[in-house]
């Protein structure tokens, strides 16, 4: 087998994993969201590294939440200085930082993806985040994660922390397609996984709110007819999410 056919039989085989035993957490984290959503409350999204993209992907999105708000904080991206970024993700006392710098209060639902999870940086967001009364889901790689010891001094992973936990069915090292010889493997499908667990719990939350007679303010698509719908919506919330 091709190493294309094999990354897309791996990434098939982990996307349907995800969907199906994981149906009961993404249900909880739903329903967490969907009654942040009546409660006019906000989705926050935070993650290190290559994980930030499941942060943006609640964020001005055409179907998606108007309250989703993405943590990005450009030092633990890659796009700045990706070595120091991943040193930052193991500093203690830097979650505390990006906490104050977004409004987040009780009855919101914080998101954490971290594939490793065992730096202090996602660890830490969600204890800070507990502290102040939001709900905690970590999406994390339970494989990998449980393979390696923390880094935080807790001695604990995000697995081990947050209040529901989504697995994303990642084998340990993320990379998960052989190549015969060569002595890596390739093709890491964490990113794939992290992105259908995050819309799964969106639209479910959505769905869940407006049959509890509820109708959360979306995002369409500003190349149909959506530039007067989303300009509202922008200047109602651009106050409260930074990122707009």
């Amino acid at each position: 087998m091709s190493a294309y056919d094999s990354f897309v039989a791996v990434s098939r085989e982990q996307l349907d994993r995800v969907a199906v035993t994981q149906r009961p957490a993404i249900e909880t984290a739903a329903g967490w969201v969907a009654q942040a959503l009546l409660g006019d409350r906000f989705l926050f999204a935070f993650g290190t590294g290559h994980s930030h993209m499941v942060a943006e992907e609640i964020f001005y999105r055409a179907g998606g939440l108007a309250r989703g708000v993405p943590m990005l904080e450009e030092p633990l991206m890659l796009h700045e200085n990706a070595i120091e970024a991943t040193y930052l993700e193991r500093e203690p006392g830097y979650a505390e930082r990006i906490l104050g710098s977004y409004p987040v209060a009780a009855g919101d639902v914080l998101v954490v993806a971290s594939n490793g999870g065992r730096n202090a940086v996602p660890i830490e967001l969600v204890l800070g985040a507990q502290a102040r009364g939001l709900k905690t889901v970590a999406i994390t790689n339970v494989t990998q994660s449980m393979a390696w010891p923390s880094r935080h001094s807790s001695g604990k992973r995000l697995a081990e922390v947050a209040d529901v936990v989504i697995d994303n069915c990642g084998v340990n090292g993320d990379a998960a397609v052989d190549l015969p010889g060569f002595p890596f493997r390739i093709g890491p499908p964490s990113s794939l996984t992290g992105l259908l667990i995050i819309n799964l719990i969106v639209v479910r939350a959505i769905e869940l709110a407006v049959g509890a007679g509820g109708s959360p303010e979306v995002f369409i698509s500003s190349n149909t007819n959506g530039d007067d719908h989303n300009d509202s919506l922008l200047q109602k919330y651009r106050s409260h999410i930074r990122h707009l």
